[in-house]
This record gives structure tokens, sequence and C-alpha cells, in this order.
């Protein structure tokens, strides 16, 4: 089966999770042995052609969308300047037009996209003028936010900001269309989609996002010391890492905080870091570098202030074994099970992150000695189950058409 698969970012270019699920999704169709293409973007060049790349498993075809900046540098701008970026995001006709090209020299059986935000909303009209079959996968709210963020008790806005909003979920709702499938990592996603009115009458279903494929460690005996906590991520403030540190100053209790990560905290991060000799900077860590680190840490926490949809870094401390203590937040409540894999608290509450800190390290030898358990409550999501799921509802979509 030839399958297309189309996303705003792919690596080297890329932001966050959705990245990691669309690159597993390839890797494993191709070891199915599908035939798969990837349509992304990429920052400007001296030439504005699309450009492939035949180097890798993968067709991999790039193109700078026609717009004012490259997604990954939307922090640098002012909101006027990201204002105008969205209405040529939604308007312009460029993204659907190069999209329509490679999709008619390819002649796939399924085109499947996941966030499109930068590459242009014109893509999904393109795929349904052309008839071929469509299967969407949402990864976070960014057809209801712009920004794809909503904070913790911050639904009141402003009368101008909802009108904004409203009109600009209706944008998003037209530009879409009808997939003839949309696929969500949680319910609280689905949830949200469909009571802002998105894809009436299109089938829809939750899939969970595919548990990364990597052998952790092993870990035999627990080390000797204070409880050890890992957080991975963003260092921005709507990710907690504030309110983490802010939380492990009040602890009394001996532990030790392991930070990775880049973001717009980090020099508040380093500060704290001289400060506390207990709390250890690395910066950006790679895959391998997060192996070891889980190698070596009793529980990750995931304190995040925004309403999270399936979060990666949560997958991949389950897959080793780890606990988790996270915000009971979005559809992170999804995958932590209080008490089984890990514990959580009140987004937002220091106090609360506190008490199940101090809870993690009462149990930590218990929750050492449950690692296979810990690993048996991300078994549904293995990869492979992931792929063999999705290519049977793709199979299904293509004899539906017919």
């Amino acid at each position: 089966m030839k399958i297309g698969i189309i996303t705003n970012l792919y690596p080297p270019y890329q932001r966050g999770g959705a990245e990691y699920v669309v690159v597993r999704t390839v890797e494993a169709l191709i070891d199915m042995g599908h035939d798969v293409f990837v349509i992304s973007g990429h920052p400007r060049k001296k030439s504005n052609q699309t450009e492939l790349d035949q180097n890798t498993s993968e067709r991999i075809y790039r193109f700078f969308p026609w717009n004012v900046y490259f997604l990954l540098d939307d922090h640098r701008h002012i909101w006027i300047v990201r204002f105008l970026w969205h209405l040529l995001d939604a308007f312009c006709p460029c993204g659907g037009m190069r999209v329509g090209s490679i999709l008619d020299d390819e002649e796939p059986a399924i085109v499947i996209t996941h966030n499109l935000k930068g590459i242009g909303l014109s893509i999904p009209r393109a795929i349904q003028k052309r008839d071929i079959p469509h299967v969407h996968v949402m990864h976070d709210l960014q057809l209801l936010i712009p920004s794809g963020l909503m904070i913790a008790d911050s639904k009141r806005r402003f009368m101008t900001t909802r009108f904004f909003y409203a009109l600009y979920k209706m944008v998003c709702r037209w530009a879409f269309g009808k997939p003839r499938l949309v696929l969500y990592p949680s319910h609280y996603l689905q949830d949200q989609y469909e009571t802002a009115g998105f894809f009436a009458g299109v089938e829809t279903m939750v899939v969970q996002n595919p548990a990364p494929d990597f052998r952790p460690i092993a870990r035999t005996v627990r080390t000797p010391g204070p409880l050890r906590l890992l957080f991975v991520g963003q260092l921005e403030e709507h990710k907690g890492i504030l309110s983490l540190l802010d939380a492990f100053d009040k602890l009394d209790v001996p532990a030790q905080l392991i930070i990775a990560g880049e973001g717009t905290a980090r020099e508040e991060v380093k500060r704290r870091a001289k400060l506390h000799k207990e709390i250890i900077y690395l910066g950006y860590i790679s895959t391998p570098q997060l192996i070891n680190c889980l190698g070596v840490t009793d529980a990750l926490v995931v304190p995040s202030l925004c309403y999270e949809n399936s979060p990666t870094v949560i997958y991949e401390s389950l897959e080793a074994g780890i606990p988790v203590l996270a915000s009971d937040i979005g559809g992170v409540g999804e995958l932590v099970q209080d008490g089984r894999n890990g514990y959580l608290f009140k987004p937002g509450s220091l106090n609360d992150m506190v008490e199940k800190i101090k809870m993690m390290d009462e149990k930590k030898d218990l929750f050492f000695r449950a690692q296979e358990d810990i690993r048996r409550t991300v078994a549904p999501y293995a990869l492979k189950v992931y792929a063999r799921t999705l290519v049977k509802k793709l199979e299904e979509v293509i004899r539906a058409k017919r």
C-alpha cells in the first residue's frame, strides 16, 4: 500500500512529541512493507522549490510554505506578525497547491495528515478534492486555540478574545472539510473537538499514541540514596517547571531533582541549580542520554499547567518501568493510574505536588520492585500494536471508498 504522510514538522525540524509519533509511525509502516512518503516543511532557503530527500528509507518532500516565517520561528515575532501568519496559513492556497502537485505524481492509496499548522490549512481540501481517502491524526488543541495551549483555570476570556477564538475555530472547521477518519490519542482530546463541533458526520476513534520502541537499562538493584526525580521537557512556565522548583524548595525529605531540556526558563533553572546542590541541570539530552537518566531515576515528574494530550515522555518513562508524578490535566489521567504506575496531583497546587512527592518517597522501593507491572500498563500502546491497528483502519477506509 502506498501511503502519504503529511506533517508540518519532520526531523531534523521538530518541536515536541508529535514529531516523534510521526517518525515511529513511518518506521513501523515501512517495516511492514508499505511504500511511504512524507511531505513536510523546511525553513526558507535560497530556493523555494520543493526538495526531495531520497537518502532515507522514506521519500521526504520538503517545501517552504508561502508565509512570513517558518513555524519554529514564531517566538521571535510580535503578536501582529503572528496574527498575519495565521491568516496566510489559513487562507493562502499555496500549501494545498504544493501538496496537490506531489500527490498527483505519487498517486497514494491513502493520505494521513498530522499537524498542518504552518504549512497550510488548504491541504485537507487539496487531498479531498482529488478523492484520495484522507485520515487525520489529532495531536493537540491547535485547531481550537492558535497557540495550541490552554492553561488550567484560564477558560474565562475577554469578549474580544472569545469572538476571535470562535472565528478561528470556524475557519479551521471549514478548512478541514470531511476526512474519512479522525484518530484521537485521548478521550479528552476527542471530547474537546466534538464539543466544538468539529468533524460532524465523520468516523472518529481513540487510538493511544505508540510507546517508544527502545530498550531501557535493566535495573536490578536500586542505588541507595535520596528520592531521585527527573523532569524532561520544555523549560516553559506552562510546562510547570517553575512550580516544580518551588515545590522542591518546600520538600522536607531528602531528594534530588534532575532537569533536562531547553526553553525561556533556562536561566532561572540554572540559577536555582547554583543555589541548590540537589538540583542538577543537564540542558538538552538525546534519547540515549534519556535512557541513562531513566536508569537512575525513581520517578518522572510532569507538572504541566497546560492541558496536555498524551505526552510522549510519559510513555517513555512507563516503558522503562519508572513511575510518573503528573498533573491531572487533559489526557494525562488516561495514562497514569494513581497508585499503580504513579500519582496524580492537582495542576498548579504546590501543596498537593509536595504531598505526592512525599508519597513517592515513602514507596520508592515498592515502585522499584513493581517495574514489570508498570511496563504492563503501557504494553497496550506498543508500536507494533499501534501499527497493526492503524493499517487495519486504513484498509477499511480504502475499501469503503471503493
